[in-house]
């Protein structure tokens, strides 16, 4: 087996792509109906409009933009080993995910389960670290500090403007972009690369402030933010959304020094997003991201075509093929139009 056969095969077996794929069950037993049409918002049952799932938000029109709503749960084992960061990560994710779609965070509420109150506290001071540095406040929430272990989930509000970021609107000729903040370490053994926990609040609110100046300004068609299914998952996401293919080229992805290219694409960056940019906006959109100390290249293109192919510059070889099977089940194949 070649290198990157064997480096594919890794990504197909971790956990990441597997904690993916059950998304696909979950969106069947729920008989959610989906948008069709993202640019424009089409009907979502009988009463709203909004883009289809698979999105990082649920976009919602109000007025002149979109309400924007998400939330994260976390593994029980990852609470229970770093209470603190789980409880930071509550807000990191959420914020994440609105400026994702081209938004911007308004509050945040938790769901925290305890085994006493002692328990709770690192959570907690977690939870409200994050909110201070990002500027996210946390207006409520359910808490039970009587139960078996430790437990969390965080959910957000935001909002954006007309102009939203999806995972639906990716077209091939498209550039696939990583933005990625490489001033970080990890939490071994984890794969959280954490470039946020001691970075300066204006810093991390002035990153992040990018992808809706971003949207605002037409620069980006869709985006993904890179989640625990790596790079190349959150890619496999994004495309499959948007019902095209794509390659990669693993020698332009932005990558700390020292750091193996197999953990690197396992990695969840603290910031870190995919974008699907026109050609003609490359340089535009590394340029602001650079601006900021952030990296930003382009790592491959998007494609009519139902596979992602990674290259290392000496073969080429498929990592996926929507044909075959679906990794979450968000994409074309399931959305149909309002009656």
């Amino acid at each position: 087996m070649s290198g990157l056969s064997s480096l594919i095969a890794t990504l197909r077996a971790s956990p990441g792509f597997a904690h993916k794929r059950d998304i696909d069950a979950v969106v069947s037993a729920l008989a959610v109906p989906q948008a069709l049409d993202t640019a424009s918002g089409v009907a979502l049952g009988d009463h709203f409009t909004g883009v289809a799932l698979g999105d990082d938000c649920a976009a919602i029109p109000d007025g002149d933009g979109h309400l924007l709503f998400a939330a994260e749960g976390f593994v029980n084992g990852f609470v229970a080993a770093e209470p603190w960061f789980a409880g930071w990560c509550g807000v990191m994710v959420n914020v994440s995910d609105v400026a994702a779609m081209g938004g911007r965070p308004l509050a945040v509420v938790d769901a925290l389960w305890s085994n006493g109150a002692a328990d709770a506290q690192p959570i907690l001071d977690g939870l409200r670290a994050a909110a201070a540095a990002y500027g996210v406040p946390v207006v409520g929430g359910h808490s039970n500090t009587r139960n078996d272990r430790a437990q969390l989930a965080v959910a957000i509000l935001g909002r954006a403007g007309k102009r939203l970021l999806t995972s639906h609107d990716a077209r091939p000729g498209d550039r696939l972009m990583a933005a990625i903040d490489l001033r970080g370490r990890y939490h071994d053994p984890n794969p959280f690369f954490d470039a946020a926990t001691a970075a300066p609040a204006e810093r991390l609110r002035g990153d992040l402030a990018l992808l809706p100046e971003l949207a605002e300004d037409g620069l980006c068609r869709a985006a993904k933010d890179i989640s625990m299914a790596g790079l190349v998952g959150t890619a496999l996401m994004l495309l499959e959304c948007s019902g095209v293919g794509g390659s990669i080229d693993l020698r332009a992805i932005p990558r700390p020094d020292g750091v193996p290219l197999d953990r690197w694409l396992l990695s969840f960056p603290s910031f870190g997003f995919l974008l699907s940019v026109a050609p003609e906006d490359c340089a535009a959109v590394a340029a602001r991201f650079q601006a900021r100390g952030l990296s930003c290249a382009a790592i491959g293109t998007v494609e009519d075509a139902t596979t992602l192919t990674l290259t290392d510059g000496a073969e080429a070889l498929p990592v996926w093929d929507f044909a075959d099977s679906p990794l979450i089940g968000c994409g074309p194949r399931r959305r149909t139009t309002a009656s």
